[in-house]
């Protein structure tokens, strides 16, 4: 028996003993998890800065993130595990019937490079308190929370509660070939796909949190000074890597002049006249991605799309808020998820020649519209497939505790934070109990009730 199938197994066990099922249990595993989260926040601050240049502000909303999903998993947790009763049929009866949550056994939770401590932590929030044990895989890229997660994973869980294995993209595809009972995977498309692969040897389902470029349309009807600060904040947020940024703008024709103007404003004030410089902006996780960036801002320059911005820094890996024009959807910075500060702005006709492009679009994970009223909001609502939709602002959603989380189509798969966390983690198992005393022969063979009598009973 390998290493790894000795640790899966010593996991598995610990749910199949039935200690997990008890509330104490998995009350005490959130405990954990918050006394973690309360005693090293510096340590998170830390690790966070040095792998991705994070401003404490924002890095601190990854342990809020955390903390609040472990709030709302506490608060709620005895409701979520009750058993439901299910009615049965009078032709069934005596009988009781009711779905008990189940715990699903190891989850493999994958984490991203992105928000690699809350991405990280939060599905693990959902697994405890669905009762499962867990093993954790963070991002390679980014070395320093990857490293400070297996601290304090190892500190504060016993080794068959929760344990992290570090490594790359061979590191987990080895875990892949273990039959964990579930994986949870944040990240790409492409690596998505690998995964799901991968799982499907074993049978084992999968959640996959991936992205996709996230439209934002502004029509008629905005306030073009909040929704410029809205966008540029949700935009920049951790340097543009952000799975629900918004990747691009479709801005009315008439709008297009007063929003970008608005849009230079706020990328000033926010990050001054060489936003290079500021202590608000974070920088690209690696060279690889930094490279990927320069280089299509370097093609825009070329093509003079760059009407605001443009300036990067590759020792310092910092790119600045860049404003991009571009014509159709043919160009190089639509063909792919950007996850970086570069916003192109593409005119459009209305809202309606914006649903209709849509349609024959991968669906993203997040769609915003800014403007309108409640008929286009409407229209948006039915006509349209994303992971979820915001109204006048952006980002903010994936910041409500109770509010499913996840994608549609290539955007991803399954949904968790809050009840749907729990839910994802959860096997609801159907189960009947029936007594020995009233046993009617009708029901065996030779079978002597005639059809027209059976329907009747059965109704």
């Amino acid at each position: 028996m390998s290493l790894k199938n000795f640790l899966i197994n010593q996991l598995q066990e610990q749910v199949l003993s039935g200690r997990t099922r008890r509330e104490k249990w998995r009350r005490k595993q959130l405990h954990l998890l918050s006394n973690l989260l309360e005693n090293h926040q510096q340590d998170i601050l830390n690790a966070l800065h040095q792998d991705l240049g994070k401003p404490p502000t924002e890095a601190f909303f990854e342990i809020i993130a955390v903390k609040q999903e472990i709030k709302l998993a506490q608060k709620n947790l005895s409701s979520w595990m009750k058993s439901k009763k299910i009615n049965v049929p009078v032709s069934l009866q005596p009988a009781q019937a009711f779905v008990q949550p189940d715990p699903l056994g190891c989850i493999l939770i994958i984490g991203p490079w992105n928000y690699p401590f809350s991405l990280t932590l939060q599905p693990l929030v959902g697994a405890l308190a669905a009762g499962n044990t867990a093993v954790l895989k963070p991002s390679e890229h980014a070395p320093n929370v990857s490293n400070l997660i297996k601290n304090l994973i190892e500190k504060y869980f016993p080794p068959e509660v929760a344990q992290v294995v570090q490594g790359d993209g061979s590191t987990a595809a080895d875990l892949m070939i273990q039959k964990f009972d579930h994986v949870f995977f944040t990240g790409g498309e492409n690596i998505g796909k690998k995964v799901m692969e991968a799982a499907s040897k074993n049978l084992t389902p999968v959640t996959l949190e991936l992205g996709g470029k996230s439209p934002a349309v502004i029509i008629n009807g905005a306030n073009l000074e909040v929704t410029a600060k809205r966008i540029i904040w949700g935009k920049c947020l951790n340097a543009g890597q952000t799975c629900i940024a918004p990747d691009h703008l479709l801005v009315e024709h008439k709008l297009v002049d007063s929003l970008v103007s608005n849009l230079k404003n706020s990328i000033e004030n926010f990050y001054g006249n060489t936003p290079l410089d500021s202590k608000h902006l974070g920088r690209i996780i690696n060279q690889k991605h930094f490279d990927r960036l320069n280089n299509l801002l370097k093609e825009a320059k070329k093509n003079g799309q760059v009407i605001y911005g443009g300036d990067s820094n590759e020792k310092e890996r910092r790119i600045s808020p860049t404003l991009i024009k571009i014509e159709n959807r043919n160009d190089p910075l639509m063909k792919e998820e950007l996850f970086g500060p570069l916003l192109p702005i593409l005119p459009i006709k209305n809202l309606d020649e914006a649903i209709k492009e849509f349609k024959f679009l991968p669906k993203p994970l997040a769609l915003y519209l800014f403007g309108g009223g409640g008929n286009e909001q409407g229209k948006i609502l039915a006509m349209t497939s994303s992971g979820g939709i915001c109204f006048n602002d952006v980002v903010l959603q994936a910041g409500i505790p109770e509010l499913p989380f996840g994608g549609v189509g290539s955007s991803g798969m399954g949904k968790y934070h809050g009840k749907a966390g729990f839910d994802n983690f959860t096997h609801y198992k159907s189960v009947l109990k029936r007594p020995f005393w009233l046993d009617l022969n009708f029901r065996y063979p030779p079978y002597k009730l005639n059809l027209s009598l059976l329907k009747k009973l059965i109704g």
